[in-house]
């Protein structure tokens, strides 16, 4: 029993310690400041059981090989994805060489459908990666899906004639238009 009583307090004294260091703000929230060493492999572990938990009941809802659908998505992912996530040629941007965590080279890695297709829809918080279905519909997020599973395989020179033949990303152009109307409005 005084052992449980130990082991009770331990935690106790280890809750408030954080909550002193947090509450107090000695925790360096600088993206320009990595995380201790054990934070990050925590976080890390929490987002790849997270993601894989959560797309595990996705259902791949298109044809992922279909050319339109992967013309499409490559508009949609010049669009949004290439300041964080690179394009064939692409080496680094200015605005990925300020985050933290790094997102990941999409030129380089074969992502999960379903995982891809989740951490679009939904984002992944703290990451700067946003949760892209609250202004695209599933459809448009499958089609990013789709130019994904062909992304690392492409030239830089294929990425740019593909481009050349998409079709521009028209959610964003829908919500400059709204956004100009908007300040006009004011």
């Amino acid at each position: 029993m005084r052992y449980c009583r130990g082991i009770l307090a331990v935690f106790v004294l280890l809750g408030l310690a954080a909550g002193v260091y947090i509450g107090f703000g000695f925790y360096n929230v600088g993206a320009d400041s990595p995380h201790w060493r054990l934070t990050s492999e925590v976080l890390k572990k929490a987002r790849a059981s997270s993601v894989e938990r959560y797309a595990e009941k996705t259902v791949v809802a298109i044809d992922l090989n279909d050319p339109h659908v992967v013309l499409r998505g490559a508009g949609q992912y010049a669009a949004m994805c290439t300041s964080c996530h690179l394009a064939p040629g692409v080496k680094n941007t200015e605005l990925r060489t300020g985050l933290y965590p790094q997102p990941p080279d999409l030129t380089k890695v074969r992502l999960d459908p379903r995982e891809a297709f989740w951490v679009i829809k939904h984002g992944i918080k703290m990451t700067a990666m946003p949760a892209w279905g609250a202004t695209h519909d599933d459809e448009t997020i499958w089609s990013m899906v789709a130019f994904l599973q062909q992304l690392p395989d492409m030239t830089d020179a294929q990425y740019r004639d593909m481009l050349a033949k998409a079709p521009p990303d028209e959610d964003m152009e829908h919500m400059h238009e709204s956004d100009h109307a908007s300040s006009e409005n004011h």
